[in-house]
């Protein structure tokens, strides 16, 4: 085991994402999960039907503890539900783990259609988490979110992955997975140049957890002394085996596969 990271996000009682797919998708890739949860929720394939945001003194004591005696090698956010929680994460950051590239994946609405992030936070994930991230990395949506830009085509992807790294991040991977067509195509911006990572679209409702799948998947090869480009190359690897495998639970969008791995 090589590689430690620590996830700050949200909790999925049906386990296809947030926590849960997080610490799966770390110890498949041969590195460790610690963790400090910022909600519960109640929710399976067919949706999130609760969620208990946990106190903000408490998660701010999670990941002191974590970082005090285990330590991070890379740091992965999902899920912080209000600005009052981005600050309090973004406040432990910058004074105990600065040294660990960040990896933030910007959740805001899940599979199902769910809002997971308040509206007025979206300015909070802007201007103080992201001048901290190693990489940020939206989906479509997302990525229009922060931007302000529509991002519906290839190019929008690529604009709006350079507006991204302007706000701070030192590379922004937006995510094409929303844009129609047979190919899934995400682009990279990073060290000054753009690179497009292409896929065969997989015609499947196995796609629950996607999103924190793959950030939690660069973090581990982040964490894990990979380069940026080597981290993106594996986890898309991962996530693309994890969808074609995935088992079917559910009657809704359904989890993916996380119980195999990929050679770096």
């Amino acid at each position: 085991m090589r590689g430690r990271v620590l996830i700050v996000a949200g909790s999925d009682s049906g386990g296809g994402a947030g926590i849960q797919a997080d610490i799966k998708t770390v110890t498949a890739l041969g590195a460790y999960a610690a963790t400090a949860i910022t909600a519960l929720t109640a929710q399976n394939t067919l949706g999130v039907f609760g969620v208990h945001a946990v106190p903000i003194a408490f998660i701010r004591q999670q990941i002191d503890l974590v970082l005090d005696d285990i330590g991070a090698d890379a740091v992965k956010t999902g899920m912080l539900h209000s600005a009052e929680v981005i600050d309090a994460v973004a406040a432990a950051i910058r004074e105990k783990a600065r040294r660990a590239p960040l990896v933030v994946d910007p959740v805001m609405v899940a599979k199902g259609g769910a809002s997971l992030l308040d509206p007025d936070a979206v300015g909070a994930l802007r201007e103080r988490l992201l001048p901290l991230a190693a990489i940020v990395t939206p989906n479509a949506p997302e990525a229009q979110a922060l931007t302000g830009q529509r991002v519906e085509t290839l190019d929008d992807l690529e604009r709006a992955a350079r507006s991204l790294a302007g706000m701070g991040p030192r590379a922004a991977l937006v995510k094409g997975g929303h844009v129609a067509g047979p190919v899934v195509r995400d682009v990279l911006f990073a060290d000054g140049r753009v690179e497009i990572f292409e896929s065969p679209r997989i015609e499947s409702t196995s796609t629950h957890g996607t999103g924190c799948t793959l950030a939690s998947a660069i973090a581990a090869g982040l964490a894990q002394g990979l380069a940026m480009r080597a981290a993106v190359t594996r986890a898309r690897a991962y996530v693309q085996e994890a969808i074609r495998t995935a088992p079917g639970f559910g009657k809704g969008h359904g989890p993916l596969n996380h119980a195999h791995t990929v050679r770096a």
